[in-house]
């Protein structure tokens, strides 16, 4: 999810090893040992060749596919040491190793918030919470992260499902604790989604199923389960056709978006979620075919490979992938992903370890050769949604004449980039009509302070400093309001000319207004093209 700018398969071997190496009945799975550790190996392996093999595409393909050629090789996977769908995760690992599996989700959101990587959408929002005072759940709750419906927790739930093999709702206690760090809704049912297609994939190599069954770990009614169920529907209609698919997709729910709504960027983990399902239907299990259409997609089109290809990495075990996939991953094994103490064969380690951890806590048994698991009945988490019928109206730039009225010394920023001001008692006010407003600005290291009033009613102070792992970011969410009064409303800052220790300025930057209105209803009565 960065935001900078064939192969043989021979599944009648990895058949005859599974029918040797794991089995179950009414009560318990077992798998040995030396299966659980390929499995998990596979997963990582899946993970690092998806993104890698994806990462040049990334976003390139907005609202459409992507057809120009896609240049990889296996030697391309030492790449993801600097990839934000590893290092994330495993900073979560990290916790576990010093604080617990147990750990409150605060201490989860403590260390990533302090790692030096740099980090986007969701997961910089989670982190800039945290220097807030502002913890898990409200770190991903929807009134405090306008990104809560976004990518990051589906890209950095895979350590869950890896060490949770067939045990759905254990993952899923997991995933409700750690996803609402920076997500919520949708956002967090993509994680507990690709938890619950690892967990299953332990023991099922029907792709078909295995989707089935991982959808009974979310909410039915839930946006996420429903776009899933469409790509199966739009899989039955046109199954030699992912492009025909993709287009009925696309034209359902490509707009259906709160971050970067009105633009053609889509992070929203729903419908990138539906890529990553996409590709592991009609790539039918084949690693080259699945990640390519994945890709194609487009997107965050270096994620949800790299999802896609782990499920497979899971069900086939790193020996059952193709040979020279092994030896590159192979290869960059002691390789240490950035601001971590991690390497692959080191997560693979951990992930064993605790996976024999959590089955024997939830009831099964860990032997020299073998571990037997009691088997779970896959339950959805609860129903929560983030943004309700909110629908995208329109962006108003600072410097457009409608709405915006200005008091004070409010200087040009780098042109037409922003206006700014850190004398105290200046103001900016925004007029929409609408039900809901996102006031955007810049978190620079000279970020100050501010109050904002929504229809002369003071709501909270906000603090536009950022300078955590030396990054800055230009556009940012400052203060978002929904669920208004239908009508003429007005958000009001006001600098107060304060600012934290380590800032150096009290500067507040504003780029822009994006208005939002309420819709009756959304997707409820679209029919695809077959339907009608």
């Amino acid at each position: 999810m960065r935001k900078y700018f064939r192969a043989l398969i021979f599944p009648f071997i990895i058949l005859a090893v599974s029918s040797c190496s794991s089995k179950q009945n009414a009560g318990t799975r077992t798998i040995s040992n030396e299966m659980l550790k390929d499995k998990i190996s596979g997963g990582w392996a899946g993970k690092i060749i998806g993104v890698t093999y994806g990462a040049p595409t990334e976003f390139k393909a907005q609202g459409k596919t992507f057809d120009d050629s896609i240049k990889w090789v296996p030697a391309d996977v030492i790449g993801s040491v600097w990839q934000d769908d590893i290092y994330v995760q495993l900073t979560f690992l990290m916790t576990m190793d010093q604080f617990g599996v147990n750990a409150p989700a605060k201490k989860f959101q403590e260390l990533f918030a302090k790692a030096g990587y740099e980090l986007w959408h969701a997961n910089v929002q989670g982190r800039k919470n945290y220097f807030d005072s502002i913890f898990p759940p409200q770190s991903g709750h929807p009134d405090n992260n306008l990104h809560a419906d976004d990518i990051d927790f589906q890209i950095e739930a895979d350590y869950i499902g890896f060490m949770c093999p067939g045990m759905p709702r254990t993952a899923n206690q997991i995933g409700d604790k750690i996803g609402h760090i920076m997500n919520y809704g949708d956002g967090v049912y993509g994680g507990v989604f690709v938890g619950a297609l690892y967990s299953e994939a332990y023991f099922d190599d029907n792709i078909s199923r295995i989707i089935d069954k991982a959808l009974l770990s979310i909410p039915e009614e839930s946006d996420y389960s429903k776009i899933v169920k469409d790509v199966i529907l739009l899989h039955r209609q046109y199954p030699d056709d992912w492009r025909a698919a993709w287009a009925e997709l696309e034209a359902k729910w490509g707009n259906v978006q709160i971050c970067d709504a009105g633009t053609t960027s889509n992070i929203d983990a729903k419908l990138n979620g539906a890529f990553i399902v996409m590709g592991l239907l009609y790539g039918e299990g084949d690693p080259v075919k699945t990640m390519e259409i994945t890709t194609r997609c487009g997107q965050d089109s270096d994620c949800n490979p790299s999802n896609a290809m782990a499920v497979l990495g899971v069900i086939k075990g790193l020996s059952g992938l193709p040979v020279g996939y092994q030896e590159a991953i192979k290869a960059m094994g002691d390789s240490v992903f950035i601001n971590t103490n991690y390497s692959f064969n080191k997560a693979v380690a951990k992930t064993v370890e605790y996976a024999q951890k959590l089955a024997v806590e939830n009831g099964g048994e860990a032997t020299e050769k073998e571990l037997k698991i009691k088997v779970q009945q896959p339950k959805a988490i609860a129903f929560e949604e983030a943004f309700p019928k909110l629908v995208f109206d329109k962006r108003v730039k600072v410097f457009a004449k409608d709405g915006w009225e200005l008091k004070g010394n409010w200087t040009d920023y780098h042109g037409d980039r922003a206006k700014f001001s850190g004398t105290a008692g200046d103001e900016i006010s925004f007029t929409f009509d609408g039900t809901g407003v996102s006031l955007a600005g810049n978190w620079l290291r000279d970020g100050g302070k501010a109050d904002v009033f929504v229809d002369g009613q003071f709501k909270r102070a906000i603090d536009c400093y950022f300078y955590f792992s030396k990054q800055e970011h230009d556009n940012m969410d400052l203060y978002h309001i929904f669920n208004l009064p239908d009508g003429e409303h007005t958000i009001r800052l006001v600098v107060k000319g304060e600012k934290r220790p380590e800032s150096a300025g009290t500067n507040v930057y504003i780029t822009e207004a994006v208005v939002f209105k309420t819709a009756d209803k959304i997707n409820e009565n679209y029919t695809f093209s077959f339907q009608k």
